[in-house]
């Protein structure tokens, strides 16, 4: 009689245990695939308003992923573009975004104006792309009225936050959905 030790497996074991690890290793794999895939593509961006009282400009700041930036430049350009290494395509971006943002001012006494944004320039920092723009900043400002649709004419489920520092308080507009124009009151 022989006896087999317990560490030994039976030939159906070890092909069924081959099975099951390469199983286990496929679905691995599929998930890691997965989940990279889908890091790139955030699909949101933040703005900036800043009144800063030390320059004396109301500064605006979009930080885009960059790998959403690009891929949308893709999409919008007709060709692929490489934001990261190319100054080129980094303002040809910048110009795109200028278009699709807006601010426009409601002053203390009821009338209107839209305010003409001067390009500053762009920068890569890690992972984001940077799009800087500015103006001197106007007096009694009661209200804004935005326009951000950067990226949301590519995706439909682009999320734009708009955080606008004034006086130490932070307003905050998010544009998702439908929400093309939003509006906020400036405490005083």
């Amino acid at each position: 009689m022989r006896i087999q030790s317990s560490n030994s497996l039976s030939g159906t074991n070890t092909r069924w245990l081959r099975s099951a690890a390469f199983w286990v290793w496929a679905v691995c794999a599929c998930l890691i695939a997965n989940s990279t895939s889908l890091a790139h593509q955030q699909k949101n961006a933040v703005t900036r308003i800043l009144f800063n009282e030390n320059t004396g400009n109301i500064e605006v700041m979009h930080r885009f992923f960059i790998h959403d930036a690009e891929h949308a430049a893709g999409v919008i350009f007709g060709e692929r573009q490489t934001l990261a290494e190319s100054s080129e395509s980094r303002q040809l971006f910048s110009s795109y975004v200028m278009n699709r943002f807006s601010v426009e001012v409601t002053y203390s006494d009821g009338s209107r104006e839209e305010l003409t944004l001067n390009y500053v320039g762009e920068e890569i920092d890690g992972q984001f792309l940077w799009v800087y723009q500015e103006i001197p900043v106007v007096e009694n400002v009661a209200s804004m009225t935005i326009v951000n649709m950067a990226l949301r004419d590519v995706w439909s489920d682009q999320s734009n936050l708009v955080n606008i520092e004034r006086d130490d308080r932070i307003y905050s507009l998010t544009f998702d959905g439908a929400r093309e124009v939003l509006s906020i009151e400036l405490g005083a």
